[in-house]
């Protein structure tokens, strides 16, 4: 203590320089753990996919997410085996929600019932297959508080943008911050949809329209690359003659890599947020190896100063563990 004390500034700079190395260090590395542990919420989460396809437009593949809205049916009905799960759902769009004078407009999605046994639902009331019934809806627990306060949600009639009555038959625990569903604060049934959109099951040509999304879990003895090749050709099969000439190819995209791997060129995955990930890695472990570096050379410089130090107490008879000790106090002097 006498030392640092004794050389201020010498001591802010050399401390400073490798605290302020190893808290950047530290910080980056919470943020890596974060995006690699996105969706890893879900027990699931090695198991779901989003089914996408590639459509070909001159010559160009264009990859996306959105769906006829009998995807899933057709999925079923023709590669069940393969699958525990085929779900689909509307996009995520504000509605709003209105219990008595209160009104909300919070984001959530139409979805099929199975959704809440395919995704980890945390159910904290109610019952996991509320969204069986058409007029339903499902709350996460921060919704279900601004919308109720302290009271029993279960059973309660909420209003859908003045449209709709609909029941609570269940709330869930929050989806994590660093989750795809974070923003999914409500779940309503995908009958209700179809009540709510009567033309989508008038469509004279269902396959020929793209605006619903798809999401899946494989069966438990089933592999995601082997499943993937089997549906490649399901929207293809389906379709009229004339329209083939898109080449609709239909494709799973793993939930591990819907947010590091989301990123897609002439039907190619190019990788995403995982190249930010590898670049604050490197910066992260150069930072930190700067701040060693820096720290040891400023030590080093101080090395002939000490030196001089350590011969005058060789001089006046210290012993080498007293000579060791000033450079590394044992765990009782500390």
């Amino acid at each position: 203590w006498r030392n640092l004390l004794k050389s201020k500034g010498y001591s802010a700079i050399n401390i400073g320089g490798l605290a302020v190395g190893m808290a950047v260090a530290m910080m980056i590395g919470m943020w890596i753990w974060d995006e690699v542990n996105y969706n890893k919420f879900h027990k699931n989460h090695s198991r779901i996919a989003r089914v996408m396809q590639n459509q070909t437009y001159n010559g160009q593949v264009s990859s996306q997410f959105s769906n006829p809205a009998v995807l899933s049916q057709e999925i079923r009905n023709k590669y069940g085996a393969d699958f525990k799960h085929v779900i689909q759902s509307s996009w995520n769009f504000q509605h709003t929600l209105a219990v008595g004078d209160k009104k909300l407009l919070q984001s959530g999605a139409f979805m099929e019932s199975g959704v809440t046994d395919m995704l980890t639902f945390n159910i904290q009331k109610g019952v996991r297959d509320g969204l069986n019934d058409p007029k339903s809806i499902m709350l996460n627990a921060t919704l279900a508080k601004a919308l109720f306060g302290d009271a029993d949600p279960i059973n309660k009639i909420v209003r859908l943008d003045d449209k709709h009555e609909v029941k609570v038959t269940g709330v869930y625990e929050d989806f994590p911050r660093n989750d795809f569903f974070a923003d999914l604060h409500y779940v309503l049934p995908w009958k209700l949809y179809l009540i709510n959109e009567p033309w989508v099951e008038k469509m004279e040509n269902p396959w020929g329209s793209n605006f619903t999304q798809t999401y899946a879990q494989i069966a438990d003895n089933a592999d995601m690359a082997t499943v993937s090749r089997k549906i490649k050709n399901v929207k293809l099969d389906a379709i009229p003659k004339e329209e083939r000439n898109y080449n609709p190819q239909m494709f799973l995209h793993p939930m591990s890599k819907w947010h590091l791997y989301g990123e897609f060129d002439n039907g190619v995955n190019i990788g995403g947020r995982i190249q930010y990930v590898w670049l604050f890695g490197i910066i992260g472990i150069f930072v930190l190896l700067l701040a060693c570096i820096n720290f040891m050379n400023l030590s080093t410089a101080r090395s002939e100063k000490r030196a001089k130090e350590v011969g005058v107490r060789k001089a006046i008879g210290s012993a080498r563990w007293q000579l060791i000790s000033q450079f590394f106090p044992p765990s009782s002097e500390r």
